[in-house]
């Protein structure tokens, strides 16, 4: 009992590193954790510190603090399965309550998904990338590029990689919570598409019962078809099942017009008051939406044999720092001109590189 309940502070330390997308001294986490339920003094979180040092899941930078590395990232991903279960749903939460873009300013965070892959891929894959958000398929038509040497998400870029950030559909959860729109998330699922219209769920995950994102298990077991609706209308998506109060359709409306306005989308059907949708069953004053995951994009990129690694919900990203996905092109150039002159830095001794990705 004693081990479990070390594990489980060490996870939490993690969580908070993790969200917190920097470093943290102890008497931060110490703090952070107090509001959490879970007392420790500084002292015994730096113990605990020194334990995660040790297996490689978060490095010391002195006077700065303490922060996550890429294995730590990794192992929390994979931390206690019981203790995680409905931390996907909790998840949704959360990050709907902390993102705060101002639709008419333009101004503000919004929840982001971050994906790894080969920069010798990047080509193929932007290719990809922007034919999915131009199709629709995702939330909206913006995306973060991040190279080797830098960061996104709060995790460093490995060597030889380039990150992409697609925008994440719990953004539009975020977005009705602002305008007074209680949003219920019910399930992420694999959507079959016919003629560029939903047709049927095939496959569901309820959010409250899972350890994974949907959107990320699909993605990973490369049951999606998502190529195919791209190019002629027909095949597999992820999307998943939101319930909104039927007093509120009105306004919710609106709301997704001045998304679509701008360049945020993502919202495939709307249903009818108490009505199913797509034979989903929905409750007496309610409405059902079906929404496109923000991981489609990267779903194409695995169809189309290009290895991702992916994180959905990974963090909180200012909205201005998104590109357009036309521009994924001249943030090739921008990243090979950086690989180029880092590489230069490394190999006259200007600047140490690591094996994690980071540059002094």
């Amino acid at each position: 009992m004693a081990k479990f309940d070390q594990e489980r502070k060490i996870t939490a330390i993690m969580r908070i590193l993790a969200e917190a997308g920097g470093p943290l001294g102890s008497l931060q986490l110490a703090r952070e954790l107090d509001l959490l339920g879970i007392h420790l003094q500084p002292r015994m979180v730096r113990n605990y510190l020194r334990q995660m040092d040790t297996r490689g899941w978060t490095e010391n930078l002195g006077r700065r603090g303490h922060r996550l590395t890429r294995q730590g990232h990794s192992e929390l991903r994979h931390a206690v399965a019981i203790e995680k279960v409905g931390f996907v749903s909790a998840r949704m939460d959360e990050l709907s309550c902390k993102m705060s873009l101002d639709l008419e300013r333009g101004l503000g965070t919004v929840v982001l998904n971050v994906s790894c892959f080969r920069a010798v891929d990047f080509p193929d894959a932007a290719r990809q990338i922007q034919a999915v958000l131009d199709a629709g398929l995702g939330m909206g038509r913006r995306v973060a590029v991040g190279a080797e040497g830098q960061e996104l998400g709060g995790q460093a870029i490995p060597f030889g990689q380039v990150a992409i950030g697609t925008v994440c559909s719990v953004t539009l959860n975020g977005l009705f919570r602002m305008a007074g729109i209680p949003v219920s998330s019910r399930f992420g699922g694999l959507l079959e598409v016919k003629e560029r219209r939903p047709a049927r769920f095939t496959h569901i995950i309820n959010y409250d019962g899972t350890t994974m994102d949907p959107a990320e298990v699909f993605v990973r077991s490369r049951l999606t078809r998502v190529r195919p609706v791209v190019e002629k209308g027909d095949g597999l998506i992820g999307a998943s099942f939101r319930e909104i109060p039927a007093a509120v359709l009105p306004v919710a409306q609106a709301l997704i017009k001045k998304m679509a306005r701008v360049g945020l989308g993502g919202v495939l059907a709307v249903g009818r008051p108490g009505q199913p949708l797509l034979d989903i069953p929905v409750s007496p004053g309610r409405v059902g939406l079906i929404i496109a995951a923000g991981l489609n994009a990267m779903a194409a990129v695995e169809e189309a044999g290009i290895e991702t690694e992916n994180q959905a919900m990974a963090c909180l990203h200012e909205y201005t720092e998104l590109i357009p996905a036309m521009r994924l092109s001249e943030a090739l150039l921008t990243t090979r001109k950086l690989h180029k002159r880092l590489h230069s830095m490394v190999e006259s001794g200007k600047i140490p590189a690591r094996d994690d990705g980071w540059y002094e």
